[in-house]
């Protein structure tokens, strides 16, 4: 028996590519591509590789962010907003993942 008599092939192949801002505070900066999960149980989450998409999840860190970002939520935000208005890694980012979009239709 094969994986494609259970599934239909054409719901795992649906990941778009998108490109991120990958680094660390005070570090180097770049921007990268990644994919977004179209299925298995980190849907709709973006990842490094379309193999973690099916990967089992660790409890543990899951956890562990939920406290995290429920303490630093505001700082978190004002943060990421200074960086998408000023940083030349962001902006590059969000060019590019506009030239990946399909252009609109006109009715």
């Amino acid at each position: 028996m094969r994986l494609e008599e259970f599934t239909n092939s054409n719901d795992l192949l649906e990941t778009s590519m998108i490109f991120t801002r990958v680094g660390k505070p005070g570090g180097k900066v770049q921007t990268k591509q990644k994919f977004s999960c179209s299925s298995g149980p980190r849907a709709g989450k973006r990842v490094s590789s379309i193999a973690q998409c099916f990967a089992p999840v660790d409890i543990k860190k899951r956890i562990q962010m939920k406290k995290t970002r429920a303490k630093t939520k505001i700082r978190q935000s004002r943060k990421a907003k200074r960086t998408k208005r000023i940083d030349p890694s962001s902006l590059l980012t969000k060019i590019l993942n506009k030239a990946r979009k399909p252009a609109k239709t006109k009715r």
